[in-house]
């Protein structure tokens, strides 16, 4: 009888302990819980970080999972309801709207991209599955927080960095957008992440009426928008995308 990889065990094992507990674990947390030294669960999530599947948070040290495992789960992802209800509409969405569409989800302290459309025209694009996007100044991370409690203190809790000299990052205006993406049912981010670049996005929610995920448009400036403003059909489309696989989540009419 072939015998476990005692490294691999312990790697799995350290996974499992990262995806089941608090968000993130120190060092001492980790090979405590373990019953390993040190120095072995060190060399052990060094590997798993320059591997992708774990990350080490800048200021505190501490180790969460990375998205990196999200590329390996194509298997999971094509069977994930939510991806699944959205396919049809999404498609729908990028030929309506003639923009790349983006289904997000709360991941960690960030938005994970669970499924991309490319847009529908020859251009060169890169499929964004399994990238990672902030909660503070994109669309899908504002309908994120302002909609998911969860997210919401993930977004207050982090550094809000400046990408551009449109981000919001203080916490009295952040809270401002949220206050207004709720009253309006969506969020808007117009060169705050990426120079020349605009996004659009609404909330999904599932049949306990709780929000699970985000769907949003992103293109170039002069497309997205029309004498500075945002185009309201798009916004229209956004949103009318967002309540349709909400309706097949079971949420009802929103």
């Amino acid at each position: 009888m072939a015998r476990n990889i005692q490294s691999l065990e312990r790697a799995a094992a350290m996974l499992r302990l990262l995806a089941g507990g608090e968000r993130r674990l120190g060092l001492s947390d980790i090979a405590s819980s373990l019953g390993l030294a040190k120095g072995t669960a060190h060399g052990i999530l060094r590997t798993l970080q320059q591997e992708g599947f774990v990350e080490q948070d800048d200021a505190s040290g501490r180790y969460q999972l990375g998205a990196e495992l999200l590329r390996l789960g194509t298997t999971y992802l094509d069977v994930h309801e939510l991806r699944a209800r959205a396919l049809v509409w999404t498609d729908d969405l990028a030929r309506s709207s003639g923009e790349s569409v983006h289904l997000g989800v709360l991941h960690q302290q960030g938005v994970l991209i669970v499924h991309h459309v490319f847009r529908p025209d020859d251009s060169r694009q890169v499929l964004e599955i399994g990238a990672m996007q902030p909660l503070h100044s994109t669309a899908l991370g504002k309908v994120l927080s302002a909609y998911d409690p969860v997210a919401h203190s993930e977004a207050l809790e982090t550094e809000r960095r400046a990408f551009t000299d449109r981000t919001v990052c203080t916490a009295p205006d952040f809270e401002q957008l949220l206050d207004l993406t709720r009253a309006r049912g969506y969020a808007a981010d117009v060169e705050e992440t990426w120079e020349g670049v605009a996004s659009i996005a609404a909330p999904i929610h599932d049949r306990r009426r709780m929000p699970v995920g985000a769907v949003g448009i992103t293109g170039a400036v002069e497309r997205v928008c029309r004498d500075g403003e945002l185009r309201p059909e798009l916004i229209a489309a956004v949103r009318d995308c967002a309540r349709a696989v909400s309706r097949d989540l079971g949420a009802g009419r929103f």
